[in-house]
């Protein structure tokens, strides 16, 4: 039987850093931090739960990050 791979590292970041952002200026952070997969959604929004490696999901209200969470 093969191995399981090892997944990929998240970036070494601290999501709650991005709250209070602006949604762009958010984005551009994520994106030279590391981040590969960014969701932005506004907030109530129904979502999917599974986990992706390298994403970063915003909650956006207002054009601000009021909330934010890895995978």
């Amino acid at each position: 039987m093969a191995s399981l791979p090892t997944p990929p590292r998240q970036p070494d970041d601290a999501p709650e850093s991005y709250v209070g952002l602006d949604a762009e200026s958010a984005e551009r952070q994520a994106r030279g931090r590391g981040w590969t997969h960014l969701r932005a959604l506004p907030p109530g929004s129904i979502i999917t739960m599974e986990f992706v490696v390298g994403r970063l999901n915003f909650e956006v209200d207002g054009g601000r990050v009021i909330r934010c969470w890895a995978g």
